[in-house]
């Protein structure tokens, strides 16, 4: 590895990808990637202001008589709370939602209350029974799979089209955008539709039903979309979006606190991302995040190589969190470093719906117009 080591010119992508690649003037695919789909994705200028104000105005005028006109996934991270924000900046009336999967940080849920608070909004909470979550996260752990984060952005985008379906709610506002999170080697994570694939993984290695835990099935979920309508609005494409200066704004606006990286508002995900990933399957998402930021022009390549050169998890700050992680996990140090030693599996070495999606995929492919 060390003798084929090489990094990509523009951002900090590397050969820690095993798929990466890279032209003639060592740019890799995943920056050409980022430029060439930007366009249609990203909608700056006036060009996003118009396309937003028709959005909201056809959001208000879908439910101008009802108590919410849209719905909001609230986890107290930036981008959900900055789309709060602009919710409230728009004249929107969102009914937020909140997930609770036991992980959530003591930062994170003051920053919902201080949202809620602020905005006056309803919130809808809904807690997974831990023990059901405490044994489908184990599993995944047994099962040596990379992406064990599928359970809880699954859960979430379940219960999230479940509670906008039971309210007649037609439009969810996501903090999903292009510009922070578009760059991710496929092989660092698996798709967080397969509903197939949890419940495989869980008959393995699991020793409880999921009852509690929202699963969304490929049926369903074209259900949701296509029958009902429902649909996602990835509010954050449509401005000009800068993680710095929306933090100066929520900090000004709600007091908001930032928990000191992307997705840490979960300690479970700190762990994960700081501790899991790169000692269990060499991964270290600060590249694909940093990269990120790096294309969207909101960091110099300097600067995200300076933050690549500091600790990924303080010490202390690991000792702490392992500690509390494996207790509530259930695992003792021994099992878990045993399991953390294990060869990695794929998703695919499991029951999915892979193949489905592709035939899903090509049937879309051929009935649409030329």
């Amino acid at each position: 590895m060390k003798n084929n080591y090489r990094i990509c010119r523009r951002c900090v992508m590397d050969t820690t990808d095993p798929d990466i690649e890279f032209d003639a003037n060592g740019i890799c695919n995943h920056c050409r990637r980022y430029y060439e789909l930007a366009s249609k994705n990203l909608f700056p200028g006036e060009e996003g202001e118009r396309k937003l104000k028709e959005i909201v105005t056809k959001i208000k005028e879908d439910r101008k008589n009802k108590k919410y006109d849209c719905i909001l996934g609230l986890s107290g991270g930036l981008d959900s709370s900055y789309v709060a924000y602009l919710a409230i900046k728009f004249g929107l009336r969102p009914l937020f939602v909140h997930l609770d999967n036991g992980w959530n940080s003591e930062i994170s849920e003051t920053n919902v209350e201080k949202i809620v608070e602020k905005t006056n909004f309803d919130i809808y909470r809904y807690e997974i029974d831990w023990e059901e979550f405490k044994d489908l996260q184990r599993s995944y752990i047994k099962a040596s799979v990379v992406d064990i984060e599928v359970l809880t952005d699954h859960a979430l985008a379940a219960f999230i089209y479940k509670s906008a379906a039971k309210r007649g709610i037609k439009f969810i506002l996501s903090g999903g955008n292009f510009a922070t999170e578009s760059i991710m080697p496929k092989s660092w994570n698996y798709i967080k539709a397969d509903a197939k694939n949890i419940k495989a993984i869980q008959k393995r290695f699991g020793t409880r039903e999921i009852k509690s835990v929202p699963l969304l099935s490929i049926l369903k979920r074209g259900y949701y979309k296509r029958i009902l309508g429902i649909k996602t609005i990835k509010v954050l494409n449509y401005i000009e979006y800068n993680r710095s200066e929306a933090m100066k704004i929520l900090e000004k606006e709600f007091d908001w606190k930032y928990y000191g990286k992307k997705h840490y508002e979960s300690i479970f995900t700190r762990f994960y991302q700081g501790y899991i990933l790169p000692g269990k399957f060499g991964i270290d998402k600060r590249r694909a995040h940093l990269s990120n930021l790096i294309c969207s022009g909101q960091i110099t390549r300097q600067e995200a190589i300076e933050e690549m050169k500091g600790e990924i998890y303080p010490a202390r700050l690991l000792e702490k969190d392992k500690e509390f992680v494996l207790n509530k996990l259930g695992f003792s140090e021994e099992e878990f470093e045993k399991l953390m030693q294990e060869k990695p599996r794929s998703h695919l070495d499991f029951p999915n719906v892979v193949a489905t999606l592709k035939f899903i995929k090509c049937i879309k492919k051929v009935l649409k117009p030329s």
